[in-house]
């Protein structure tokens, strides 16, 4: 909640996502597969984020991912507002080399910001921050969803500068969703030999999660949400997932707290379905 711009309380989404109510059982229909006879799944506990002390909290985050992703193990990261994802996914690409990640980026916002009220380390600004800092290089980004009145012009075209990838709502609606994952799938897999996924809750549209810091109309279902992170973590060698801008005090009937937490089910039933199917000698992609 550090760089939070609009509503603040993303700091209390871990807890919440955590705790959800409605607990699922662990067993796929669609890919009839149980997640956990593939998966070993460990809570690594929280990274110590100190209120009003940007610089500690994105040290201990990034050394908290980096000692989980330098063990082989793929992280799967809780916020909190946007601004993590600079540390988390600059600590997974000091573990397999920069310009060696490339990112899947669900957003409302492009978050390609230079700076925004003199923040250099907003929640608008990670991606850019990842792309100058060289870990993820501008090519390797493709972002889904992006859609409302910001950022402006000159920061749109800063990113093609980059060479970076997007796919607006109004895309979505000309072509239609399939369309687009499909590209989207395709050019993520062109751009590096590993993936990080990063889903800021607000890409959905806030019938489906009102629980968040910056909603804007217009956007995703969670059904497409879904079926996509799923699609992204078989079809790559995932090297982290992050899941952030739920704001539990903004959400209704927990609407938002169980998209989130089913955003984590979908990317590890996606992990699961590709060990067993390496494992089984099994090609071909699972049901959508």
């Amino acid at each position: 909640d550090i760089s939070t711009t609009n509503r603040p309380g993303a700091r209390f989404g871990p807890r919440a996502i955590r705790a959800t109510a409605y607990e699922p059982g662990t067993y796929h229909l669609d890919l009839g597969l149980e997640i956990f006879d593939w998966l070993e799944v460990v809570d690594f506990g929280d990274a110590y984020c100190p209120h009003g002390q940007t610089e500690l909290s994105y040290t201990n985050i990034r050394e908290r991912v980096h000692a989980v992703a330098s063990r082989g193990i793929v992280p799967v990261i809780l916020g909190g507002d946007h601004s993590i994802t600079w540390p988390a996914a600059t600590a997974v690409a000091d573990v397999h080399g920069y310009g060696n990640v490339g990112i899947v980026h669900f957003d409302a916002h492009a978050d390609t910001a230079d700076e925004i009220e003199g923040n250099l380390a907003s929640h608008g600004t990670p991606m850019r921050r990842l792309i100058e800092s060289g870990a993820v290089p501008g090519t390797h980004f493709v972002q889904v969803g992006l859609r409302g009145y910001w950022p402006p012009q000159d920061t749109f075209e800063w990113m093609l500068e980059q060479g970076m990838t997007w796919h607006t709502m109004q895309e979505i609606w000309d072509r239609g969703f399939k369309d687009v994952m499909r590209d989207a799938v395709s050019e993520a897999l062109a751009k590096a030999d590993k993936l990080y996924v990063s889903v800021d809750i607000d890409v959905l549209d806030p019938a489906h999660a009102p629980g968040t810091g910056t909603p804007e109309p217009g956007g995703i279902t969670s059904a497409d949400l879904l079926r996509l992170v799923r699609q992204l973590c078989y079809e790559h060698d995932v090297a982290g997932v992050d899941v952030v801008e739920v704001a539990p005090a903004y959400d209704h009937a927990e609407l938002t707290v169980n998209a989130a937490h089913r955003v984590v089910f979908e990317a590890l039933a996606g992990m699961a379905a590709r060990r067993r199917d390496a494992a089984q000698a099994k090609p071909g992609p699972p049901a959508r």
